[in-house]
């Protein structure tokens, strides 16, 4: 009789890969997690089950409570960086660090921060590099442009002399990666979100109202839509009033 670990080792690893993309576009986590590990026990260096792995914990930090999530956020960059080092011309492995980068950034102090940026930066736009068609890379380089549409003057001074300077760029180049974004993936509530975010922020408030509308008709690909369409009607419904 075959032991459980002869069997496992016979199903192919394509094979837990797909099953488990299917339950992650599921909205299933668990089950998606469950699976990908199987995949991981057969074949612990595959980079396209780390930046998988990378997707997940992201994706299931996003929608965890505040105490557990920077944990979350930090071994999914491991599973990123994993992948990097396993293969450096896979696109995911970089578009899932940077993601992980993102939302690691919001934990640190001034200075790490800054240092996250210029990382940030150089992953989405080597992922890019990897995959024009990369969606969520886009996605990603649009928030974070958006995120240094909000840094002041004074503040891109002081990290220019003290801290070794911030990338260029802000909500005109957000606007763009966005666009790009929404071109790739129409129909992706996350894209849309983030479009109407920059605008909103921006003080564009009928561009945003009008972005902020047409991602509220968009279906959920991601447990965090839940949390993304409460704020889009809380702010269409005060740029309603």
């Amino acid at each position: 009789m075959l032991s459980l670990l002869t069997i496992l080792m016979l199903v192919p690893v394509e094979g837990y890969l797909a099953a488990g993309d299917t339950e992650y576009k599921m909205l299933r986590y668990a089950e998606a997690e469950s699976l990908y590990a199987l995949a991981l026990t057969s074949a612990p260096a595959r980079p396209e089950i780390l930046w998988r792995f990378a997707r997940l914990t992201v994706s299931i930090a996003d929608v965890t409570p505040d105490t557990g999530r920077e944990l979350l956020y930090r071994k999914a960059e491991q599973y990123a960086r994993a992948c990097i080092e396993q293969n450096e011309q896979i696109a995911d492995g970089h578009t899932w660090l940077a993601a992980a980068l993102g939302n690691i950034a919001m934990y640190e102090g001034g200075a790490t921060k800054v240092r996250l940026a210029r990382e940030i930066h150089k992953e989405a736009a080597r992922a890019i590099e990897l995959n024009p068609n990369d969606d969520i890379a886009y996605s990603i380089l649009g928030s974070f442009y958006r995120a240094l549409g909000g840094v002041s003057w004074i503040e891109r001074q002081l990290a220019n002399m003290f801290l070794g300077g911030l990338p260029d760029g802000g909500y005109p180049e957000a606007v763009e990666a966005l666009k790009k974004a929404i071109v790739l993936a129409p129909n992706v509530m996350r894209h849309r979100y983030e479009l109407g975010m920059v605008y909103y922020d921006w003080d564009r408030n009928a561009e945003a109202k009008a972005e902020l509308l047409g991602a509220l008709q968009l279906a959920v690909t991601l447990r965090s839509d839940s949390t993304r369409i409460v704020e889009m009607r809380d702010i269409v419904s005060r740029l309603s009033d």
